[in-house]
């Protein structure tokens, strides 16, 4: 799966990205297709004291994206958030393909 990361006003560290990076092969081999694209959106959001951390996370399936965000207070912890989101999604169009054929 190609992957695109795009932090908005700061810089990611390695082992971010490095966890970003694990957590799409894993979803990429469940989706069981190589070919996809992903785009990886990580910002901060400050919201009275604290800054919440959001993640957009978009799947390229031909046909139809797949599109999750997430606000959480650590990026890790969105990213798993977005990701559950996105499997939801995907079990949903897979059914929906299955149901055509």
């Amino acid at each position: 799966m190609m992957t695109r990361i795009q932090s908005i006003h700061f810089d990611a560290d390695t082992k971010l990205l490095q966890y970003i990076e694990e957590k799409l092969a894993r979803f990429g081999r469940l989706l069981g297709q190589d070919n996809l694209e992903a785009k990886v959106i990580l910002k901060l959001e400050k919201t009275g004291q604290v800054q919440d951390k959001v993640v957009e996370l978009i799947i390229n399936i031909p046909g139809h994206p797949l599109i999750a965000k997430s606000t959480r207070k650590s990026f890790e912890e969105a990213i798993r958030d977005a990701l559950n989101i996105l499997k939801i999604q995907w079990g949903k169009y897979k059914t929906k393909i299955q149901a055509k054929h």
